[in-house]
């Protein structure tokens, strides 16, 4: 069966991931506040933060201002949305996808609600994707079988004909457990190949 649909992972994939742990440490060293404490406070609340349970000043009043701070909440926010990047070369291959109008275009993610609409706004991703499975809307975070089976049931398509870009081993694992097609996402001219083996042509 052929692909006519497909679903982007965002951090890591089309944009630089926006708050994870390489980006956490670095943020607690510039800020001066204790790493190890940040990351288990962190660790404790992730879950309720990326499934839309809390929001980004209840996960700020839980790992960061339970104490008095040198530095404001607007400051510490500006900088943790200024941590996106956008990959260009992945971002090429998405908008071509997108221009042929042949596919379902979306991606499937795990964000906070506040960090993944800056970043769909910012980085103009309705330019490319018609609908955004982000865990903050689906209360699921992969790699959770059921987040898959969710998406493929709402767009209503058979399993293998969608198809799931992801740079995390266990979250294609998943996917295909789900009955999708994977790739794991390395580089652009890497994805154009395995693309191109999936009967899919740019």
């Amino acid at each position: 069966m052929a692909v006519t649909a497909f679903f982007f992972d965002v951090g890591g994939v089309l944009l630089s991931n926006g708050w994870d742990r390489n980006t956490r440490r670095e943020t607690a060293a510039k800020f001066h506040f204790d790493w190890d404490t940040f990351e288990e406070r962190h660790e404790l609340v992730v879950s309720a933060f990326e499934t839309g349970r809390i929001n980004l000043d209840e996960y700020l009043d839980r790992t960061v201002f339970h104490d008095p701070r040198p530095f404001s909440r607007e400051e510490f926010k500006a900088h943790l949305l200024a941590q996106s990047q956008p990959n260009p070369d992945s971002l090429a291959v998405a908008g071509e996808l997108a221009g042929s109008r042949r596919y379902l275009m979306a991606t499937l993610n795990n964000e906070s609600a506040e960090l993944n609409t800056y970043r769909i706004q910012t980085f103009h991703l309705r330019d490319f994707f018609g609908v955004f499975f982000t865990s903050c809307y689906l209360g699921l975070r992969k790699p959770d079988l059921r987040i898959y089976r969710l998406a493929i049931d709402l767009t209503q398509r058979a399993p293998d004909e969608c198809l799931f870009v992801d740079d995390r081993p266990l979250n294609v694992e998943s996917a295909l457990r789900a009955g999708m097609r994977a790739i794991r996402f390395e580089s652009a001219d890497q994805l154009r190949r395995e693309l191109a083996a999936n009967g899919v042509s740019l």
